[in-house]
């Protein structure tokens, strides 16, 4: 009662800090995947020319985004009434406070149907972005068609959506009526679009993005990896262009573009290899991508260490029989999984295409076992989702410094003791 009652005072102030600041920009990014990535991406641009607040840590839960959009932390105690009555205080404070910023960038997570209907009730995005529709989070959800519907959600209670052309299939077109709509993406068929002329790990994309607000092309030096992980940085360059920032501005700032921690982040390891973190979460769109990006790099061995996908129900069997089966014997040295489902069926499937295969039940015990195998120059990927995977903690064994470790996911206090239990009752069975 105390927390709906919380919840229903702060999202009247956010509503209520837009009516008073009408100068303020609203741009909310949903989605499947990259809703992180993206999120950053579009701050770190707009920074070049505004004064702009984003939350790099949202929680994803029904206070997060309100105190995120008001700029206020979330308290350290959350039992406590008389932290939430000082929160309160804060978010009236800052309604009637002059603003401190041109433009908030917020992500809008959802786990369950009517997550982003909800947010239509307190929120009116100027631009309204969303990244992809994929499958996530289908205990919840049941069907593909019924996330992008509440995904797509988000266009039509915006004042102009975005949406990204190469992740979210046409047909769900149906489920859009905001006629203020375009499109971004790696190929011409997007409104706003990146096109790579020259690609390296070391250096990233460079190429120039097109916009029909603009005569000239933005040349840019993107330094990501991956053609999927450039989705994010064009759908920076598509709102910088609709908010007037000019051609300068928008190319530095893509140029400041870098992958955030577990999301493609390239790390240094031992033997001089790379090693490709991207173990903040995974689902299978983002693991197919994660897969191919891998195969495009040139390298004596590589190696893909490969984590169960959670939340996906009854098609859990079906989606990692498919990403084993995108496992090629001529492009990887090694399969290695970590989690039940990924054993069960990943690795089964690679396993049947001539794969060299070794399953854990353990993160830990995964990186050791990659620590003994990595030859000169190679590259790992490191790919897998959150709950009781956690491939993070396998990084931390072929990573050439220590020092490294702070780059990577879930490091704090709270998140190493839960990793700690967790790990005290696994037992790591190798297959």
């Amino acid at each position: 009662m105390l927390k709906k009652y919380i919840q229903k005072k702060l999202e009247k102030y956010a509503k209520n800090y837009f009516i008073e600041h009408p100068e303020v920009k609203l741009v909310a990014v949903a989605g499947s995947i990259s809703k992180s990535s993206t999120k950053v991406a579009i701050a770190t641009v707009l920074s070049e020319t505004f004064r702009v607040r984003m939350n790099e840590h949202d929680l994803n839960n029904d206070l997060s985004v309100p105190l995120s959009i008001l700029g206020i932390d979330y308290p350290d105690n959350t039992k406590s009434l008389l932290s939430w009555i000082d929160v309160i205080l804060a978010a009236k404070k800052r309604v009637n406070d002059p603003t401190d910023v041109d433009v908030i960038v917020q992500e809008l997570g959802i786990n369950r149907i009517g997550q982003m209907s909800h947010f239509s009730q307190y929120l009116n995005p100027d631009i309204g972005v969303i990244t992809a529709v994929s499958l996530e989070h289908i205990e919840f959800f049941q069907t593909i068609d019924a996330v992008a519907k509440e995904e797509l959600a988000l266009a039509n209670f915006s004042k102009i959506a975005l949406i990204n052309r190469d992740d979210i299939d046409g047909d769900y077109s149906k489920y859009i009526t905001n006629a203020k709509l375009d499109s971004y993406g790696t190929n011409a068929a997007a409104e706003y679009y990146f096109i790579s002329q020259k690609y390296s790990i070391e250096d990233g994309n460079v190429g120039e993005l097109t916009a029909p607000e603009l005569s000239e092309k933005i040349s840019a030096n993107i330094h990501v990896i991956g053609e999927h992980t450039l989705r994010p940085a064009v759908a920076a360059g598509a709102v910088a262009v609709k908010l007037g920032m000019s051609v300068a501005d928008i190319s530095k700032g893509l140029q400041k573009i870098r992958p955030i921690p577990g999301c493609m982040n390239p790390l240094r390891g031992i033997e001089e290899s790379i090693i490709i973190d991207d173990t903040y979460n995974s689902n299978p769109l983002s693991a197919d991508s994660s897969l191919r990006a891998l195969y495009q790099i040139d390298s004596p061995q590589r190696i893909a260490v490969l984590g169960s996908m959670n939340e996906l129900g009854d098609i859990s069997e079906l989606e990692h029989k498919k990403l084993g089966e995108l496992c090629n014997p001529s492009e990887l040295a090694w399969v290695i999984t970590v989690g039940y489902m990924a054993e069960k069926f990943l690795a089964t499937a690679a396993e049947a295409r001539g794969c060299k295969i070794k399953c854990f039940r353990n993160s830990a015990l995964a990186g050791k076992f990659v620590k003994g195998i990595i030859e000169q120059g190679a590259v790992i990927l490191f790919k897998g989702s959150e709950g009781n995977i956690f491939l993070e903690e396998a990084v931390k064994e072929v990573l050439l410094s220590s020092d490294d470790e702070s780059k990577l996911v879930r490091q704090s206090v709270a998140w190493l003791a839960k990793k700690t239990e967790f790990f005290k009752k696994s037992r790591g069975k190798i297959k």
